[in-house]
């Protein structure tokens, strides 16, 4: 199978940098699959799974919400969290899901609320991913 270009960055680091031959994402449309010679494209991603594919197998990591850009030159996300799904803490994760869970039904104000929302889904997504990698 054809490989691209991949980079995954996050604020801290540049968490992948190298050749894929597939990726799959979560978009707020669902999820995608990106393969070598996809059309130019840019979309928003949502809190979920990344499955990386490349010559020596496949990987799964949880990614927080981002952008997603395909281009000629291959392809670029932009994140704010990366985590390779053998690489997460899952009692942490379940601490963080449940801290959020207690700002959500404390009917907190809306800005509260709106970063709890999106806490808890990153949890959520690492929780997934971890537990999944550990079967």
């Amino acid at each position: 199978m054809k490989s691209y270009k991949l980079k995954i960055v996050t604020p801290e680091k540049t968490f992948f940098d190298g050749e894929a031959e597939q990726i799959t994402i979560r978009t707020t449309e669902g999820d995608i699959g990106i393969l070598a010679n996809h059309i130019r494209y840019v979309c928003n991603i949502v809190a979920g799974p990344l499955r990386v594919k490349d010559a020596s197998g496949e990987r799964e990591a949880a990614l927080s919400e981002g952008i997603l850009k395909v281009s000629d030159k291959g392809v670029t996300v932009l994140v704010s969290t990366a985590e390779w799904a053998d690489e997460i803490d899952l009692e942490r994760a379940e601490r963080a899901k449940q801290k959020a869970e207690d700002i959500l039904s404390n009917k907190s104000r809306a800005d509260e609320f709106e970063r709890a929302e999106i806490k808890l889904k990153r949890a959520l997504a690492r929780i997934s991913i971890s537990e999944k990698y550990r079967l």
